[in-house]
């Protein structure tokens, strides 16, 4: 399957747009966390983990599928493929890793905080507001990297010699345009 021209530029902004709003939202949760892991207030520390519960529950994780399906239409759509270059194939598995771990370990970290914040207590352990978002902005900020320098060379299916009558297009790494071999 070859994405038309149009729908490559729309697919592209699409996924440009939404990956910078997961690291966004990310970097607000952490602005967040550090605000409930380092305020003395217990007023401000219970408003801080409920914006937090609010971004993970209602924005984070649409936000994240959407970076993910976007990219996946964009690697099978587009001559880069997905295991026909090391840095797409890492974008992949480390945007499934973040969602596995916003949905496994952050969501349920912010609602334990949550929970006892709002029963009157203190914040049980900064590290449930703080450790998820640092890993995942820190991993946010890769997958950029690697968008932008396209690291790494071909993977061995990328190396793969492909016959000369079917005319496919290749990526320019450049500036992510095709042409024809």
């Amino acid at each position: 399957m070859k994405l038309s021209r149009p729908a490559r530029r729309a697919s592209l902004v699409v996924h440009v747009v939404s990956s910078a709003t997961w690291l966004g939202l990310t970097l607000g949760l952490l602005a967040l966390g550090v605000t409930a892991a380092t305020d003395g207030s217990a007023v401000t520390v219970e408003a801080s983990v409920r914006a937090m519960k609010l971004f993970a529950d209602l924005l984070l994780l649409p936000v994240g599928f959407l970076t993910l399906l976007s990219g996946l239409l964009l690697s099978l759509g587009t001559a880069w493929g997905l295991a026909r270059h090391r840095w797409v194939l890492t974008k992949f598995w480390l945007t499934l890793a973040t969602l596995t771990a916003t949905v496994f370990a952050l969501r349920p970290g912010v609602d334990d905080a949550v929970t006892a914040v709002a029963a009157g207590g203190t914040l049980p352990d900064a590290g449930e507001v703080l450790f998820g978002p640092i890993v995942s902005l820190s991993a946010y900020l890769f997958m950029t990297a690697l968008s932008i320098l396209k690291p790494w060379g071909p993977t061995r299916r990328g190396r793969r010699p492909r016959s000369a009558g079917r005319g496919r297009a290749t990526p320019r790494p450049a500036t992510g345009s095709v042409r024809a071999e």
